[in-house]
């Protein structure tokens, strides 16, 4: 099955600490010790001091299991360093599960039409779901961007779009598909499509399919469609 459980709900917090080594120590013991479980931490920017004398900070964003909003607002409250808070949103929350389209421009392009029409019919019934592209050429810089899907967060399917795709690039599919993600191709010359999940040769519809396959409003087993050709 594509359709993974449901991950649990995270709290999102946006904050501004002290630029020093043991800011994030701290503010990471403070949430375990209130229960939290950290899911996500990103620096979102640097920050110069205020004036002189004044010691740089850091523009955090932590999302958080198993915490609800209050508590983790207090454990946040009551760490050294922390200078500023506020709640947000979680991006699994606003831009949801991700398809990921690599390859040549064209049909890339065309994929993402699908992709992108069919998400369209499915956030309308309160998915998220988005698509993400990015046009590649050569074996060794495509083979490099498949790998990197598994460190992507909320990446769940990505399809290959492009004319000839095999040697290191069905290595790299190989080593994705061992992380979970399944895979979708074009109909092309070359050993991906002896490792894709899913064949298909129009492009268009290979991105209404990829959406269909990690929606839950959607009927669409991938799993049952393995290895097939359309």
């Amino acid at each position: 099955m594509v359709r993974r459980q449901s991950l649990p709900p995270t709290v999102a917090v946006r904050l501004t600490v002290d630029d020093g080594p043991g800011a994030i120590p701290a503010l990471l013991d403070r949430v375990g010790e209130a229960g939290g479980i950290l899911r996500t931490l990103s620096t979102v920017r640097r920050l110069p001091p205020a004036a002189d004398g004044d010691s740089p900070g850091v523009e955090l964003e932590i999302e958080v299991e198993q915490l609800d909003e209050e508590p983790l607002v207090a454990a946040i409250e009551a760490t050294p360093g922390v200078r500023a808070q506020r709640l947000t949103r979680s991006l699994d929350r606003i831009f949801g599960k991700r398809v990921i389209v690599i390859g040549a421009g064209a049909q890339v392009g065309q994929v993402a039409l699908g992709a992108v029409s069919e998400a369209d019919r499915h956030n309308l019934r309160g998915e998220r779901i988005s698509v993400d592209t990015i046009a590649l050429v050569g074996e060794k810089d495509i083979a490099n961007a498949v790998r990197a899907v598994a460190d992507l967060p909320r990446a769940r399917l990505l399809v290959l779009a492009g004319s000839i795709m095999g040697g290191e690039i069905t290595t790299a599919v190989r080593e994705l598909k061992e992380h979970g993600i399944p895979v979708i191709c074009l109909n092309m010359v070359g050993s991906i499509t002896e490792v894709a999940d899913l064949i298909v040769s129009d492009p268009v519809q290979a991105g209404t399919m990829a959406v269909m396959a990690i929606a839950d409003t959607a009927t669409f087993d991938l799993a049952r469609q393995r290895g097939r050709r359309y």
